[in-house]
């Protein structure tokens, strides 16, 4: 394997790192353009009493453009929540289904329905952020309250997100990783200097111990050390092919295995799960009725009602996903097609049974350790009274992106070594008929 200076000698790969980078730095330069008609000082104010709610938890994700109440406040939340419906219902909705196993165009049209409820859905947010904002009176955020704000804010917000969703498919396209993780993961990591930044300034001011500072610091690097040693683990099935005669040659009867990965839904299921647990608290923002705003309450971060359904979704996501992303039937199919089983076990039905068997065990435990890494740094950290958050989602998502996008860089070095070998490979068979 090349090292990074194989990053550099391969020219399209290189096209597309600095494709990625330019793109994240238009991102980031997004995250700083004010929404007209907010006043910025008063806004950073009423932010500082919001931290630990709903708006704390839109802020992360957002990568700090909420707290600037920026052109990208909503981030890409509203794209992950549609496309969460829409898995859901091509599960539950025969005609998604349907459209869903047409292959390209099914896809596309599915992909375009989830842009339809993702500006449906930041009208929604839009339209609720902007009302919040404007209660606030002391100080008053909001320079000239009334419908005209509404709207004008509605429309950007929408814009912006629009705009984002757009960015991450050109990365997906043209450039290096998910588009929508690594925005994610591009919001995310750049608070990593400003939190280190206030928790040196909470030890000088005597609001945080050094002993408690060392505690939270040496339990966010062992969860890194956790996750990356559980995302590269799986479980190998074996897998024996049966020799085939055909002519004069014999192929088959070599082994191999079939990796499944203890995690194989990844970064997907705390991400999808706080999307879907912050659209009834969004709705509570702006909703009078007391009932709702009640219930938002309860499902706010740090509350224990919170944390229970997070693991719920949790575990819910880890299923659904790996169900959807990893067909046992095909691999079945794909074994018996090509004369391969698994010792001890009978090609066809009984292997489909026996992989879903060992997946489910798998998913159980992936499951378990996702929400380990998600709420055991939280619970910890209120346990500790620690005045700042980062917790075990936003690391879990620094990781798992990080290690997907190396993961698709090796890949695509690999893929360009071996054709570069068959294209002098077939020089060399051309050059010797000549």
């Amino acid at each position: 394997m090349a090292g990074p200076q194989g990053l550099v000698k391969i020219p399209e790969l290189r096209k597309r790192i600095i494709f990625t980078i330019a793109v994240l730095a238009a991102y980031r330069i997004g995250v700083h353009i004010p929404t007209p008609g907010v006043d910025g000082n008063a806004l950073q104010q009423a932010f500082a009493n919001m931290q630990g709610t709903i708006f704390g938890w839109f802020n992360l994700f957002s990568g700090g453009a909420l707290e600037r109440f920026s052109i990208f406040a909503l981030g890409v939340m509203p794209y992950i929540s549609s496309s969460i419906i829409f898995q859901l219902l091509t599960v539950m909705v025969p005609y998604l289904g349907d459209l869903q196993k047409e292959g390209d165009q099914g896809r596309k049209k599915i992909t375009q329905y989830t842009r339809y409820a993702t500006v449906a859905l930041c009208f929604v947010q839009g339209f609720g952020i902007s009302k919040v904002l404007e209660s606030y009176s002391s100080p008053q955020v909001v320079l000239e309250p009334g419908l005209a704000f509404k709207i004008l804010t509605t429309i950007t917000l929408t814009g912006g997100t629009m705009f984002l969703v757009w960015l991450g498919e050109q990365i997906s396209e043209r450039g290096i990783g998910n588009g929508v993780s690594i925005i994610i993961f591009a919001g995310i990591a750049a608070r990593i200097p400003s939190g280190i930044t206030n928790a040196f300034s909470l030890v000088r001011s005597g609001e945080l111990s050094l002993g408690k500072l060392l505690i939270v610091t040496a339990l966010i690097v062992g969860t890194f050390f956790i996750i990356i040693f559980v995302e590269r683990a799986s479980r190998r099935v074996p897998v024996h092919y049966a020799k085939r005669v055909v002519g004069r040659k014999v192929y088959g009867g070599q082994n191999t295995h079939i990796p499944l990965k203890l995690n194989t839904s990844g970064v997907i299921p705390p991400i999808f799960a706080s999307s879907l647990l912050m659209f009834p608290a969004t709705i509570g923002t702006f909703v009078t009725a007391g009932i709702l705003q009640t219930i938002a309450g309860w499902i706010a971060p740090g509350n224990w009602l919170y944390e229970i359904l997070f693991v719920g979704l949790i575990f819910f996501f880890c299923y659904f996903y790996t169900a959807v992303a990893f067909k046992t039937e095909d691999v079945a199919d794909n074994l018996k097609k090509y004369g391969g089983f698994i010792p001890g076990i009978r090609p066809g039905p009984n292997t489909v049974s026996y992989i879903d068997y060992v997946l489910t065990r798998l998913t159980l435990g992936g499951a378990v350790y996702i929400s380990i890494i998600c709420v055991l740094p939280t619970i910890m950290s209120q346990a500790l009274k620690v005045p700042f958050y980062f917790g075990g989602t936003s690391v879990l998502i620094l990781v798992g992106v990080a290690l997907d996008t190396v993961a698709q860089i090796e890949t695509f070095m690999l893929s360009r070594n071996y054709e570069g070998f068959m294209k002098h490979a077939r020089l060399k068979g051309r050059a010797a008929y000549t």
